[in-house]
């Protein structure tokens, strides 16, 4: 608490952990080892332990390719958001950027799609959560399991932003320890030529030699069930295992250097993608040949299987629940901040723009807890609805945001250019090329890289109708998007 000093003047304490009692206002907390795993983490999930398979299956040893491409066009995203962030670090990230540059639509539309999204992807996380738990012990119920982890997850929010930090860090450090393993594993099957259960030998070359070669399925080609395959089909696969990505950005309001920080977890991401996903995969299919990758298990488990490691599986469980773990922790942080934002450009009630003592918006945490628990209700009464069409929603969702993203940014530069910076930030009092070029984080060939990017999503979506299971969430999307334009118009016919 506040303390009078001899001249009667109001002294406060530092605002430099969640523990300090200080005026209610988000703590600068989180730490540059914090911001790096978080990055890293995001990146990192049951998408690569286990859709990886759905990807190889789609375009064989070219998924490479796949990665390598979708991993640019994220790049590029988040080299978009981090160019706002480290100017103007605000929670809630994208939807306060695209209230602050575009319009308060815009960051209705931009922050409701992404805290729904992450509602709905928290959702799916904790309604699995028991079958890994039940591993171990088959007799606990999965619900019990899922109220459980709900709990643990809730509570360690509220404990304040250095929490999750620490949280996230210590369940990145798992999964990359995971994916290490696993690709030093297989490197010394192949540099040893270690004998496999398949009786394939171990060898890049399996890339080129196997079942039709690097590009079995071409660019784009029709099965003989009529099921589109190929490199481009893999693409729609590839784009949403990144998904998460952009927390970097959700994250800069509460880091304690962002200048410094999120460049340098930004431009990280690409070895990242390079070493966890194509270094990961290439190692994968040149042990296991890409065409016995049956997607009855996990892939990290058959590199293991194949040399006649079988505690593998029982390993990758424990990766797996830690994973689901972080990736709800990862939902509620970034909804709690969410809501906090949307609340703060009155798109919100105005209660979840409270902060507790240690800065944390406790309405937001748990308004969010209790709203994916009756999501994980759902899942557990009506799983045909939940995944057919709830997750449809989370699946557009993703692009939905990836494009306001890029329309943002170029919003962002105009207003920048006219002299409409912040006042408190170093763009303030410049205009035209001299407040561009002040820019800290400049999005690579800002002109053009936009409408690149946005081409390519418009492409992905293209290629969704082409599948019917995605399909269903094109058609989803539109629904959505009209369900926000309208909830947007009576919330303001309101005030």
């Amino acid at each position: 608490m506040a303390s009078e000093n001899k001249a009667g003047n109001t002294a406060t304490k530092p605002r430099e952990t969640d523990d300090v009692p200080v005026p209610a206002t988000l703590r600068k907390s989180l730490k540059n080892r914090h911001i790096q795993l978080i990055a890293l983490g995001g990146a990192i999930g049951t998408g690569l332990f286990y859709g990886s398979s759905e990807s190889i299956a789609l375009a064989g040893p070219s998924i490479l390719l796949a990665y390598l491409i979708g991993g640019l066009a994220i790049f590029m995203i988040v080299r978009a958001l981090s160019e706002m962030s480290v100017e103007d670090p605000k929670a809630g990230a994208f939807s306060y950027y695209a209230t602050r540059y575009w319009s308060k639509r815009a960051g209705f539309i931009s922050g409701w799609n992404y805290w729904f999204n992450y509602i709905l992807v928290s959702m799916v996380e904790l309604a699995v959560v028991g079958s890994f738990v039940n591993y171990w012990f088959p007799a606990i119920p999965t619900w019990v399991s899922a109220a459980v982890f709900l709990v643990v997850i809730c509570a360690a929010n509220l404990l304040g932003v250095s929490k999750f930090g620490e949280f996230e860090f210590w369940f990145a450090i798992i999964k990359i320890v995971a994916v290490i393993a696993m690709i030093l594993g297989g490197l010394a099957v192949i540099v040893f030529a270690l004998p496999t259960e398949s009786g394939a030998k171990a060898t890049f070359a399996n890339w080129f030699t196997v079942g039709g070669g690097f590009f079995p399925n071409g660019l784009m080609g029709q099965a003989k069930d009529g099921s589109w395959t190929g490199l481009l089909m893999a693409l729609v696969v590839v784009m949403f295992s990144f998904g998460g990505t952009e927390l970097i950005g959700i994250t800069a309001g509460e880091t304690e250097d962002p200048k410094t920080t999120i460049p340098r977890a930004t431009n990280d991401i690409i070895w990242r993608i390079l070493v966890f996903y194509i270094g990961a995969l290439g190692v994968i299919m040149a042990v296991v040949p890409w065409n016995e990758i049956d997607g009855k298990s996990s892939p990290f488990v058959q590199i293991f299987d194949s040399v006649g490691v079988h505690a593998a599986a029982g390993i990758l469980n424990f990766v797996c629940l830690t994973a689901v773990m972080s990736v709800y922790n990862s939902g509620l942080y970034a909804n709690s901040r969410m809501l906090y934002s949307l609340a703060k450009q009155g798109n919100a009630p105005a209660y979840l723009g409270k902060l507790n003592r240690h800065g944390v918006p406790v309405a937001g945490v748990l308004t969010s807890a209790v709203i994916t628990a009756i999501a994980v209700v759902v899942v557990f009464v009506w799983p045909e609805f939940a995944f057919n069409y709830l997750m449809s929603i989370a699946t557009i969702a993703g692009i939905i945001n990836w494009t306001m993203i890029m329309v943002t940014e170029m919003k962002f530069r105009k207003v920048v250019a006219a002299g409409g910076a912040p006042d408190d930030t170093d763009l303030a009092g410049k205009s035209g090329a001299e407040a561009l070029a002040a820019i800290h984080f400049k999005l690579p060939f800002a002109k053009v890289t936009p409408w690149v990017v946005l081409a390519f999503l418009a492409l992905v979506v293209v290629l969704m109708c082409f599948s019917p299971s995605y399909r269903v969430a094109v058609i989803a999307g539109v629904i959505w998007l009209a369900i926000l334009f309208v909830a947007y118009q009576l919330t303001q016919a309101k005030q």
